[in-house]
C-alpha cells in the first residue's frame, strides 16, 4: 500500500477521536480512588489477555510471508522475547501487585459489554487478513497513548513513579508501529485498492470499539458512581 494509505489511517478522525478520549482527561483530573482504577485495570486485561491469540491467529491466515514476519516480530517482543518473565501479560501482573492492587481484583474479573464486544471483535478480524491487518494497525498506532493514560492513572493513587508495564510499551512500541507499517506497505496498492478500502475499514472499527470500551469506562466511573463496586467480581 502506499505511504498516502499510512498518512490517511494516521489522520484519522476516529484514531484522533480514541488517542483524546475525554476518559484519558478524566483520569488526569478528576478524584481518582483505588477502587475506580481496578475497575479499568479489570477490562484492559481482557484484550491484553487476547492480543498474543490475535497475532498468532492473523499470522495463520495472511498470505505474504513479508506481512508474516513482521507480525511474528510483535508477537515475539508480547511474549517476553523468549523471555516468559518479559512477556506483556506477565509484567502487567506483577507490575499492577507490586503497587498494592490484588490480583484476583484485576485478573479475570466479568468484562463489561463494551469489552466483550471488544475481544469478541478481535477473534473475527483474525480470521481475515485485510481486516486483521487494519485491526493490528489500529491497534498498535493508538496502543501507547491509551497505555500512558492507564498508567498515568495508577501512579496518581499510588505514588509510584516508574511501571514497568508503562516502560515496556515506551520501549518496544516504536517498533510495533514499524512493524506494523510493514505490513502495509508490502502490499505496494494504491490509495483506492479494494485491499486498502478493506484494512482502512479494519482500522476503524477497531478505533471505533476502543471507543466505546473508554466510553463505557469513562460513564463507570466517572458518570454512575454507585454502580463501580458491582463490577470488581469475578467472573463465573
Amino acid at each position: 500500500m502506499s505511504q498516502s494509505i499510512t498518512r490517511e489511517l494516521l489522520d484519522n478522525r476516529l484514531r484522533n477521536e480514541l488517542v483524546r478520549h475525554p476518559f484519558f482527561e478524566a483520569v488526569k483530573r478528576e478524584p481518582l480512588t483505588r477502587e475506580q482504577v481496578t475497575v479499568f485495570l479489570a477490562q484492559w486485561w481482557h484484550p491484553l489477555h487476547y492480543f498474543p491469540t490475535f497475532l498468532s491467529r492473523l499470522i495463520s491466515v495472511v498470505p505474504k510471508l513479508e506481512d508474516k514476519t513482521a507480525i511474528s516480530k510483535i508477537l515475539w517482543q508480547e511474549l517476553g522475547e523468549g523471555d516468559i518473565e518479559r512477556a506483556h501479560e506477565r509484567i502487567y501482573i506483577s507490575t499492577m501487585t507490586d503497587v498494592g492492587f490484588a490480583r484476583e481484583a484485576f485478573v479475570d474479573v466479568e468484562p463489561l459489554p463494551a469489552t466483550r464486544k471488544l475481544v469478541e471483535r478481535y477473534e473475527v478480524a483474525s480470521r481475515e487478513a485485510l481486516q486483521g491487518l487494519g485491526f493490528l494497525y489500529g491497534t498498535e498506532v493508538a496502543d501507547y497513548p491509551m497505555v500512558s493514560g492507564i498508567g498515568r492513572a495508577v501512579k496518581r493513587v499510588t505514588a509510584v513513579k516508574q511501571l514497568p508495564w508503562v516502560t515496556i510499551h515506551a520501549q518496544q512500541e516504536p517498533e510495533h508501529v514499524r512493524s506494523a507499517n510493514a505490513t502495509l506497505k508490502s502490499e505496494k496498492k494504491g490509495k483506492e485498492s479494494p485491499d486498502s478500502a478493506a484494512v482502512v475499514r479494519g482500522a476503524e472499527e477497531m478505533w471505533t470499539l476502543w471507543i466505546a470500551f473508554f466510553s463505557e469506562l469513562q460513564r463507570e466511573l466517572f458518570e454512575e458512581a454507585p454502580r463501580t463496586t458491582r463490577r470488581v467480581r469475578k467472573a463465573s
